[in-house]
């Protein structure tokens, strides 16, 4: 362990969230001692206080921002104003109290949310502003985004060393596994898991199928995370994927069969598909920070399977 690591305080809000808790255990695998990070639970410390912000951030040396009120297109369109205000509200806080504390680096994690509707693909980081979020869950995309626009006008107007990292939709153990607020994967899994236990003869998927996303293996992030909290210090922002696409049809029919569920896949088209395509353009996070994503999409899936099946009594 070097003396910098051992002497870095370093606090993760989220973290001990589906994220949080991965990149925490990153930052141990990588030498820094879990006396020096903290971990604020939402349970106790509320990040929409301006107060209970200044609290946390005193005498840290990096900030790594992972807290969110997140969740699936049923969730966005329950809550569009709860998610705003929410998001919005963390960021602005922390990072403010985070440059009056003179904190050494804030590390921001966005969302690919925050990408406008009918981005080109891959999304590049140059397209950001090139038009609104798709519409389902721009009030969440937006507040991230702001994010992005606090810390490079923090570092324009104070010298802050703020960084700001998109992540692409995750997965892997210990995701939201709730039917009211899961993203896909977890839904799927859920849903065909369950089916199969009851013998049912089919499972009803939301939308066409026909969309595209792309999915990144949660210990993957957490690695890209750690990453870039070591070695970039630079104003753009960052892409952070696993450089491939499946359309959601494909998605439903691959979890099917690692599942086991023999029925059918039935499409509601009456409910919203979402943004039509998802795939990043990840050269920068390769080029700043030598990250690549490293667990192959049918290997993740089969252990997030896996770690449902062994957690599911949880969840019943």
């Amino acid at each position: 362990m070097t003396k910098k690591k051992k002497q870095t305080r370093i606090v993760v809000t989220g973290g001990a969230g589906f994220l949080g808790t991965h990149v925490v255990d990153e930052l141990y695998k990588n030498g820094y001692p879990k006396q020096n990070i903290f971990i604020p639970r939402s349970v106790d410390y509320d990040l929409r206080n301006p107060v209970v912000c200044r609290k946390i951030v005193k005498n840290a040396n990096i900030i790594i921002h992972l807290a969110a009120n997140v969740g699936g297109i049923g969730y966005n369109l329950e809550n569009p104003g709860k998610l705003f205000y929410d998001n919005l509200i963390m960021g602005v806080n922390l990072l403010e109290s985070a440059r009056k504390a003179r904190v050494d680096k804030f590390v921001s994690i966005g969302t690919v949310c925050a990408y406008p509707k009918y981005t080109p693909v891959p999304f590049k980081e140059e397209d950001l502003w090139k038009g609104y979020p798709e519409e389902t869950n721009a009030p969440y995309g937006l507040a991230k985004k702001m994010l992005l626009v606090q810390g490079q006008a923090y570092r324009q107007q104070y010298g802050f060393n703020s960084i700001y990292l998109l992540p692409v939709n995750l997965y892997g153990p210990g995701d939201n596994f709730n039917p009211r607020s899961s993203h896909v994967i977890p839904a799927l899994i859920r849903k065909f898991v369950e089916a199969k236990s009851k013998n049912e003869p089919s499972v009803i998927v939301w939308g066409t199928g026909k969309p595209t996303r792309e999915f990144l293996f949660v210990e993957d992030a957490a690695r890209a995370i750690v990453l870039a909290m070591e070695k970039y210090n630079k104003p753009e922002p960052v892409n952070i994927g696993a450089a491939f696409e499946i359309s959601i049809k494909k998605l439903a029919e691959l979890i099917k069969e690692l599942t086991g569920f023999k029925g059918k896949i039935i499409w509601d088209s009456s409910k919203p598909d979402g943004q039509p395509r998802r795939k990043l353009d990840t050269s920068r996070a390769k080029k700043e920070f030598g990250f690549e994503s490293q667990t192959s999409f049918e290997k993740g899936l089969k252990t997030t399977i896996a770690w449902y099946e062994n957690q599911k009594r949880n969840f019943t």
